[in-house]
């Protein structure tokens, strides 16, 4: 086994200008850092991370759990972290819990979400990991899930109630933003296709489109609210119930893309020309919003970002930086296509 010493010996400098070369650190002459490296290129010597690690107590590794990798989003997330990671000498423990695939989409029980995680934590404990980045299957609050204990942690696509810190994206700016251009393109009667009102997207994006109408003075009708379940199905029916509905509206925000295509269908059926006679904004800018027709106009949300910000909280959290943001919240992005345009009256 090669070790420093040798290296030492053989370019005739001090162990110490040795490990200086190594580490980066220290004042070494540009000639004999080219010395040492060409005699440790040589005797291809391997350094001891695992020894240094013990040493400075740091492992330079981030534990990732995911609780399913095969949501839309977990793997923008994942790239972004992975992106910044590799630029600053990272490296990552991937853990994927498979919630969806275990228990479906009902995750409002929390007991059944958290059996599933001492062998994801397990495994990432036992590898001596600097931090943690816990990215969840949809937006909510997953306080308890996990037992991390003084590991630091950032929650992405998720929060908690508690202390912890956190990187998603602004579902109320969003909506009040896709709501505000279709007010700008001349709209009026704007119907809105929710999710659940069980979950804080529908809440805040819900409260963001109400928002929208207030602030440029439009009348608010009941009539044009609707709650979906985020499903092709509903978003399919509950527009077929606008169109049939005493006043037609001349947009429908539908609060995911899912959805959005069931509104695009049942218009379609109608006979309805997109955006001639009826305009659809979706939400999250899904793979198939781009292939569907016509394209569908949506608002992105800014997944490789919230991977990226989550690591780098999680790096400030470990060095210690007080000016650490606590919950961070992203801006979504319009992305205008082909669905939305102004009405014909």
């Amino acid at each position: 086994m090669i070790r420093i010493k040798d290296i030492a010996q053989k370019a005739n400098v001090s162990t110490a200008t040795v490990s200086y070369v190594l580490n980066g650190t220290g004042s070494v002459s540009e000639k004999t850092r080219i010395k040492i490296l060409k005699v440790i290129e040589e005797m291809n010597y391997q350094p001891n991370h695992i020894a240094k690690s013990l040493k400075i107590k740091k492992t330079n590794t981030i534990g990732v759990v995911v609780e399913d990798v095969t949501s839309f989003h977990s793997s923008e997330i994942i790239d972004g972290i992975n992106e910044y990671a590799e630029n600053h000498g990272f490296s990552l423990l991937l853990t994927n819990m498979r919630v969806l695939k275990r228990l479906g989409r009902d995750l409002e029980d929390q007991e059944k979400v958290r059996q599933l995680t001492p062998p994801a934590m397990k495994e990432i404990l036992n590898k001596q990991v600097d931090g943690l980045i816990y990215i969840g299957v949809h937006t909510r609050d997953v306080s308890g899930i996990i037992n991390t204990g003084t590991l630091p942690t950032v929650y992405t696509y998720c929060y908690t109630s508690g202390e912890g810190y956190s990187v998603n994206y602004d579902d109320h700016l969003a909506a009040y933003e896709a709501t505000k251009y279709l007010i700008e393109e001349g709209h009026s009667k704007i119907a809105v296709i929710s999710g659940l009102f069980n979950s804080n997207p529908s809440r805040d994006r819900f409260n963001g489109y109400y928002q929208a109408v207030k602030d440029h003075e439009l009348v608010f009708d009941p009539s044009f609210i609707k709650t979906g379940d985020w499903e092709f199905e509903s978003g399919y029916t509950l527009t077929r119930e606008l169109l049939d509905g005493t006043t037609r509206p001349t947009a429908i925000l539908a609060m995911n893309d899912v959805m959005a295509a069931g509104a695009i269908n049942a218009c379609l059926e109608r006979g309805l020309h997109i955006p001639e006679d009826i305009s659809i904004i979706g939400f999250d800018d899904r793979e198939f919003s781009s292939y569907i027709n016509p394209k569908l106009t949506t608002m992105r949300l800014p997944l490789h970002e919230m991977g990226m910000e989550a690591i780098k909280s999680l790096v400030s959290i470990l060095n210690q930086e007080e000016a650490t943001e606590k919950n961070k919240k992203l801006k979504c992005t319009l992305i205008k296509r082909h669905t939305v345009g102004k009405p014909r009256e």
